[in-house]
């Protein structure tokens, strides 16, 4: 946990791009490192994109392509604009002195940027993802070191990020640690089946209250409370319409999107053989 500082929030997608980039690494390499991309507010550091930076690190000397990562963020800025350099991240579990070399770099190119680490290698058991950043110290008109402050780190994900978590926590219980993305409809089915699970445990935790088997809880029932509050008073015969009509809609865009899909594979095979 952090001792002062801003939470710092990782996308799924950053810490996809870092494991990606660590097992692409360069053969005899310890560690990758790479530029952070994200938006910075007042209270948290979001963290949105990465890319890996080439370097060449031994004991007593790093060197880092510093023209490879300009070039690449201007790649960048030109697909999002709104992202910019907000730090750095290194594979590893520790911070080495190499790693105040590097994180000087990033702080001309960032105001007060952070330094991201995960632990790829599973030391602990686990990868663990840790965010800093870097303060002075030392007696002033004297020699000054560099402290890493620990922040705290949080995992936010876009809605288009949780279907490729959700399809990565299936493929722990796959036997062949594979799994293919679902259909519209099966996916309406789960999150249908999801809600009625739901609905069950909450209605068991009512009658227990009810019955005197378990001590009521104020703020559950707050809850509860404005759950039932949210929900739109409507007829069955009106829910029962409008589902219909979505389900319509649904199965009209399936069949338009697969139609259109079949036309491209059609055009394509007739200008082979043109």
């Amino acid at each position: 946990m952090s001792v002062y500082g801003p939470v710092v929030k990782i996308h799924p997608v950053v810490l996809a791009s870092i494991s990606d980039s660590y097992e692409r690494r360069n053969e005899g390499a310890s560690r990758v490192i790479g530029t952070l991309l994200g938006t910075v507010d007042k209270h948290s550091i979001e963290v949105t994109n990465c890319f890996s930076v080439p370097h060449n690190e031994s004991e007593d000397e790093v060197a880092v392509d510093m023209e490879f990562a300009k070039n690449m963020y201007e790649l960048h800025k030109r697909v999002s604009p709104t992202e910019v350099i907000i730090g750095w991240y290194a594979t590893g579990f520790d911070i080495t002195e190499h790693s105040v070399l590097i994180h000087e770099y990033y702080s001309r190119e960032a105001s007060n940027p952070i330094h991201l680490t995960v632990d790829t290698a599973l030391q602990s058991g686990k990868m663990n993802i840790r965010a800093y950043l870097s303060a002075q110290m030392g007696v002033p008109g004297k020699t000054v070191g560099v402290m890493f402050t620990p922040l705290t780190v949080k995992y936010i994900y876009y809605d288009t990020e949780r279907i490729g978590v959700d399809l990565l926590q299936r493929t722990r219980e796959a036997p062949n640690r594979s799994k293919g993305l679902t259909s519209d409809l099966s996916q309406v089915a789960g999150a249908a089946a999801r809600v009625q699970d739901m609905l069950t445990t909450v209605l068991a935790y009512i009658e227990d209250v009810l019955s005197g088997k378990v001590a009521a809880d104020n703020s559950v029932g707050r809850f509860l409370t404005d759950l039932v509050n949210k929900v739109p008073t409507i007829s069955p015969e009106d829910f029962e319409n409008m589902l219909n009509s979505n389900i319509n809609d649904l199965l009209m865009v399936t069949y338009l999107s697969n139609l259109t899909q079949a036309q491209i594979a059609l055009n394509e095979k007739l200008v082979l053989l043109s």
